[in-house]
């Protein structure tokens, strides 16, 4: 099974959240975790508009995160919260899934009045499912050419973005800290 799992709630192909969520899968992998992706765009829409707990690629996806010993979820700002999408398929997982799992939550926006967006609608969802939530980062779209193999193109950004996944290896590798360390 994999060790990390990044899930993009982006219904875009190419957008600047995926890049960036692409971008931490490699540096992950050059640290020697497997890395899967999934995608909202991996769950039928009918799946996701009906609710479907009993979907196959619903309960596929719950394997995985279930198996997995971290998550990255990241999703672009649409109306100051996280995409509809993302929540229709966090709604149809099982309400535990995230137990006791270190999460990294990312979005990306247009502008830095969204900023707050992390904190206040994807960080609060993700607790619901107990997840161990890290500081969330925040992008905009100003620093990031997702054109770019290496998608940050702010030197501060990138630091700060490797420094979370830093902290975020680091608790999935011991696993103790979690109940000490709060980053």
């Amino acid at each position: 099974m994999s060790e990390i799992v990044i899930l993009s709630g982006s219904p875009s192909e190419f957008s600047r959240s995926e890049q960036v969520l692409k971008y931490l899968g490699t540096l992950l992998e050059g640290e020697q975790f497997s890395v899967t992706h999934i995608s909202v765009k991996d769950v039928a829409y009918e799946d996701l508009f009906q609710g479907n707990f009993n979907s196959t690629a619903v309960k596929e996806i719950a394997v995985k995160i279930q198996h997995a010993k971290g998550l990255i979820v990241g999703s672009p700002v649409y109306k100051g919260a996280y995409s509809g999408v993302l929540k229709a398929l966090i709604d149809i997982l099982p309400q535990d899934i995230l137990k006791h799992k270190p999460v990294l939550p990312l979005m990306t926006g247009g502008s830095p009045s969204h900023l707050l967006a992390v904190e206040y609608t994807l960080k609060p969802v993700l607790a619901t499912l107990k997840a161990h939530n890290l500081k969330g980062l925040y992008l905009l779209d100003r620093q990031i050419d997702k054109q770019n193999p290496l998608p940050i193109i702010d030197e501060d950004i990138l630091q700060r973005t490797k420094k979370q996944l830093f902290y975020f290896v680091q608790l999935i590798n011991n696993p103790v800290a979690r109940e000490v360390v709060t980053y």
